[in-house]
C-alpha cells in the first residue's frame, strides 16, 4: 500500500523512499471504534481451530478486510481496501486502482454505478500489469464491452525471477535496505494497527466470522458494501 500512495522521491535512493513511505503511514486516518466495527473484517476458516497446537476457542485471524483513508493532499476521500487471508481460492498479491467512472455513461455495456476501467499491477506470482477498459465492439451501434491488456514480466526474459524472500536475502547481502521496513515506519503502521487489535482482544470471538476453505473470506466481508468494495459488475467479463 505504501509503495503504491507514496510519492516520488527526489532521488531513487533508500532512504528518501523510506522518508516517502513513512509520510502515508503518518497520514493514515485512525478508526474510531465504531468504524472498526463497520469498515473492518475479519474472519477465520473453519477447521483452524482443529489445526495442531492452536486453541480449541482460538479467536485469532486468518482474513482480514479493510477500508481506510490516507489524509493527504493527493489521497484525501479516495478510499483504500485491503484484503488478506489464508485458505482463498488462490495465493496471490496484486494491487488494483478503479479509475472513476464518468459523470454520464452514453453507451450501452458500460458498467453502471461504478467504472469497470482499472489497472492490475500483480506482484506475485506471475508479475504482469493488466489493464482493463471498455471497447467498441466491431460493427453498427455504439456496444461497449470490457477487455483487457497484460503485459507479463516473464515476457522480456527466461531469466529466474526471485520471490519475494530470495530478493530480500540478496538485498542483505548486498546491503540495500530499499525494500526494508525503518523502525519509524513500523512504530506509524503500529498506531494505525494496534488499536484494531486492542478492540479484538476485547470483544472476543464477537464479530469474528467464520468462510470455508475455498472461499473468497465469509459472507459478510460484503457489510461494507460490494460497490464500495469495487466488486466487479456483471458486464465487466
Amino acid at each position: 500500500m505504501a509503495f503504491a500512495a507514496m510519492e516520488s522521491p527526489a532521488v531513487f535512493d533508500p532512504e528518501p523512499i523510506r522518508d516517502e513511505i513513512v509520510k502515508v503511514f503518518r497520514a493514515i486516518r485512525p478508526y474510531t471504534v465504531r468504524e472498526i466495527n463497520e469498515q473492518v473484517v475479519r474472519g477465520q476458516y473453519e477447521g483452524y481451530r482443529e489445526e495442531k497446537n492452536v486453541a480449541p476457542d482460538s479467536t485469532t485471524e486468518t482474513y482480514v478486510r479493510m477500508k481506510f483513508f490516507i489524509d493527504n493532499w493527493r489521497w484525501s476521500g479516495v478510499p483504500f481496501y485491503f484484503f488478506t487471508g489464508k485458505k482463498l481460492p488462490e495465493k496471490s498479491s496484486e494491487i488494483v486502482i478503479h479509475f472513476k467512472s464518468t459523470p454520464h455513461q452514453l453507451f450501452a455495456g458500460q458498467c453502471s454505478g461504478s467504472s469497470c476501467n482499472k489497472l492490475i499491477i500483480r506482484i506475485q506470482p506471475d508479475e504482469s500489469i493488466t489493464l482493463r477498459f471498455g471497447l467498441k465492439m466491431p460493427g453498427a451501434g455504439f456496444t461497449v464491452k470490457q477487455v483487457g491488456m497484460e503485459f507479463r514480466y516473464d515476457s522480456l526474459s527466461k531469466t529466474h525471477l526471485p520471490d519475494a524472500y530470495e530478493r530480500l536475502l540478496l538485498d542483505a547481502m548486498l546491503g540495500d535496505s530499499t525494500l526494508y521496513a525503518r523502525s519509524d515506519a513500523l512504530e506509524a503502521s503500529w498506531r494505525f494497527i494496534d488499536p484494531i487489535l486492542h478492540h479484538w482482544k476485547e470483544e472476543g470471538s464477537k464479530n469474528l466470522f467464520f468462510y470455508d476453505p475455498g472461499q473468497n473470506g465469509p459472507l459478510e466481508r460484503m457489510m461494507l458494501g460490494a460497490g464500495s468494495m469495487g466488486a466487479p459488475c456483471d458486464s465487466c467479463g
